[in-house]
């Protein structure tokens, strides 16, 4: 684990007032059916219990930790609070199915699949026993609350290995060599993104560079489990020269995380420009543009940033940018994916591996300590990381050659649980020919 710094006096006071204010709002929330006063009280008494939780949590955090457990769960349940307050009066539904919609929302976003399953059952549970208690008149905010905080006790007991983990906090980047510390300084990514990086970071920007890879060499990967040179030559090529090829894609989506994705990707994906995958073949037949924008920094000759954009070809609209680097550590060779967001950096740290027949694996999956996944929130002043390491996310990326085709399979997985494969068929662009 790296070293992290302690949180200054203003980030502590930060931290404490934004608590408050949540306090405040759980707190009038439920209270405030009983009238002006009666809510009053209740947000004065909700800010100070939830200042004081933030403030004791903070006192006892060691660097290196993410705030305890018990402070997390405090602080869920007070969001829920106002938000199953809200919900009610707009729908008028019973505490039956605010428990139910509270433990789906707190159970989605723990999203390890037997969590997702698990929310609406334990939400529902909640609701029903208030509903025994209080009938329908039960106060919609505390059912909420209680059914987030009874959800998230009962899958601490039942899963006990962390989903995130703080791995450092508030370190220079050059630590942290398995992140690529590259964020979106705006809302929205886009397929511009490479050309808004180029004016903060300078250099020459080039948009869809001619005979480029996501890589430089593959040489740069080897290690003691990966000799470059027993890579096929067409798989080598398609790495380091990237551009001369097109990429036919057909997504395989596993049926339980359908409506999931669905939902996060009109709520979220395609509001960031970011991570907007295609649910089906149909979609995919409106074409797909790949390009690689790159920069080249002032005085040199090698590329600094090479972005492989790949967007839907009748729109533009964006299916993912990511941002391709390689580095060295201990000997081996390692690929490193980051992927904008606001603020911050999504990194897949992926490990070389042989193929038989000559093809190339890209691995998360290893006993090394980098490769992995990293979510990583950049301070827009000082460049400083604090970086959460994703554990359960899994990834293998499979480039191969079949019958003389070039093929790829890339794999993801949660928690063990397959639930999206993207199978590539390569074809060189029509007029290239190999140069390597």
């Amino acid at each position: 684990m790296t070293d992290s710094k302690r949180p200054t006096r203003g980030q502590r006071a930060g931290g404490i007032a934004f608590a408050a204010a949540v306090g405040a709002l759980a707190g009038v929330a439920i209270a405030g059916r009983r009238g002006a006063r009666a809510a009053a009280t209740g947000g004065l008494a909700g800010a100070a219990a939830l200042a004081a939780t933030e403030a004791v949590a903070r006192a006892r955090q060691r660097p290196g930790e993410i705030p305890a457990w018990w402070s997390r769960v405090v602080m869920s349940g007070a969001l829920a609070a106002p938000a199953g307050w809200l919900g009610a009066r707009l729908t008028r539904s019973g505490p039956v199915r605010v428990g139910l919609v509270a433990g789906s929302v707190a159970g989605g976003l723990g999203l390890r699949p037997q969590k997702v399953a698990l929310g609406p059952v334990a939400g529902a549970a909640v609701g029903a026993a208030w509903r025994l208690a209080a009938g329908r008149d039960a106060p919609p905010a505390l059912v909420a609350a209680s059914a987030v905080v009874g959800f998230r006790a009962l899958s601490a007991v039942l899963f006990r290995d962390p989903q995130v983990s703080l791995l450092a906090e508030r370190v220079p980047a050059e630590d942290l060599p398995f992140v690529v510390p590259l964020e979106s300084r705006a809302g929205y990514v886009g397929t511009g993104y490479v050309k808004e990086l180029a004016e903060v970071l300078g250099g020459r920007y080039e948009a869809d560079a001619a005979d480029v890879g996501i890589v430089a060499s593959l040489d740069d990967l080897a290690g003691p489990e990966f000799d470059p040179a027993g890579v096929e030559p067409l798989v080598r090529e398609f790495y380091e020269h990237t551009t001369r090829f097109r990429l036919d894609i057909v997504p395989e989506w596993r049926l339980w995380v359908r409506p999931g994705y669905l939902l996060y990707r009109t709520l979220v994906a395609r509001r960031l420009g970011q991570a907007n995958v295609p649910m089906n073949q149909r979609e995919t037949l409106r074409g797909v543009r790949s390009r690689i924008d790159t920069i080249t920094p002032d005085g040199s000759d090698l590329i600094g940033v090479r972005g492989w954009i790949r967007s839907f070809a009748d729109t533009d609209e964006p299916i993912y940018v990511g941002i391709y680097t390689t580095y060295r550590h201990d000997g081996r060779g390692y690929v490193s994916v980051g992927f904008p967001v606001p603020q911050a950096s999504f990194t897949a740290t992926l490990l070389p591996m042989p193929r038989p027949g000559g093809g190339l694996v890209l691995t998360s999956r290893s006993g090394l300590t980098h490769p992995g996944h990293y979510l990583s929130f950049i301070d827009p002043e000082t460049r400083e990381l604090t970086t959460l390491a994703v554990h359960g996310f899994a990834e293998k990326l499979d480039v191969f050659t079949e019958d003389g085709s070039l093929r790829a399979s890339h794999a993801f997985s949660l928690y063990g649980f397959p639930f999206l494969v993207l199978h590539y068929t390569i074809h060189r662009k029509e007029g290239e020919t190999s140069r390597s």
